[in-house]
Order: C-alpha cells, then structure tokens, then sequence
C-alpha cells in the first residue's frame, strides 16, 4: 500500500469519506518522474476518489474525466486550451479531447500537448488505492509562456478541482 493511500485511509476515518472526494497533494517524485517534458515548470496533484467499486485503467479514468464531461464542459476546455497556444493532437488516433496519448499501461496514461508559445504540457492519470492521481506539468519555455501560466494559475486549479469533483460524482454513482 502506497504512502498516499495509507494517509487517506486514516483521514479518512479521522474525518469521514465525503470530506475526501477530490483533494489537492504535493507531487509526488514518483509521478513528477512519469513527465517527459525537459523541465517542470509548474506542477500539481489532486487525489480523486471513487470507491473501491471502480477499478479501471487509468486510460478509462481519463476518458470518464475529459471525454465523459458535459458537452458544454468540453468545449469550454478545448476554448481555453486553445487560448493559451496549446496545439490538439488533430487526427492522432491516440488521443483523448485533443490530448495526444505519450504513454500508457493499465496503471498510469501520460497525456501531452506541444505549444504555440513554448509552454508544453502534460496530463497525468494514474490509478491509486481506490481513485486516481491526476496531475498537470508545464514547462515555460520563455517569459511569455511564463506570463501566460502565471495569468490563469489560479483559474487552472479551480477548474481541475471542479471537473475532478464532477468526474467523481458521475463515477460514484
């Protein structure tokens, strides 16, 4: 049994399961070392439960994240990820919502995306006790990328949080 998992267990009796359906992390090093980007400018981890009922590929959880989304959801992501020059995987038959598929095994998919303006980034879902670890890494490749993360941080994180949680709840059921 992983650290991760070992802590949420007894979190999760301290306090109650619902306290815990999605919740931010530190990266760890063993999913920071998953990246394939050249540096890791910007890194974050969110712990999505699900229950022990589910026990999918962490390609079937990332499709139930980004495919299973409401419509409008989708277009609202694929809008934003083209707003800040992130390039769809158009025509790859190995992609989830426009997210080319770097890597994948039943444990972990590695998702990636090149950059308009040098700001590469990848999606990382890999399945832990009974959820899924999702985290994003960023390179900047230069000030404007740097500027352009910096600008909608905050914005990334509300946003993962509350389609982690919606992902949850659909999965839950």
């Amino acid at each position: 049994m992983t650290d991760l998992v070992r802590d949420m267990a007894r979190e999760r009796s301290e306090v109650g399961a619902s306290h815990f359906a999605v919740r931010q992390i530190a990266v760890t090093p063993s999913a920071r070392a998953l990246s394939t980007l050249s540096d890791v400018d910007y890194a974050d981890a969110f712990f999505a439960e699900v229950g022990t009922a589910r026990q999918w590929s962490a390609d079937q959880y990332a499709r139930a994240v980004l495919d299973g989304a409401p419509l409008a959801r989708r277009a609202n992501l694929l809008l934003g990820w083209s707003a800040i020059g992130l390039k769809p995987a158009i025509g790859r038959s190995r992609s989830i919502l426009g997210w080319e598929i770097l890597c994948s095994t039943p444990k972990f998919v590695l998702l990636g995306r090149d950059s308009l303006i040098g700001m590469p980034g990848e999606l990382l879902f890999r399945r832990e006790g009974d959820g899924f670890l999702f985290c994003t890494f960023v390179r900047h490749g230069n000030p404007v990328a740097r500027a352009v993360w910096a600008s909608i941080q905050a914005a990334h994180v509300r946003i993962v949080r509350d389609l982690l949680e919606q992902a949850s709840r659909r999965l839950a059921q």
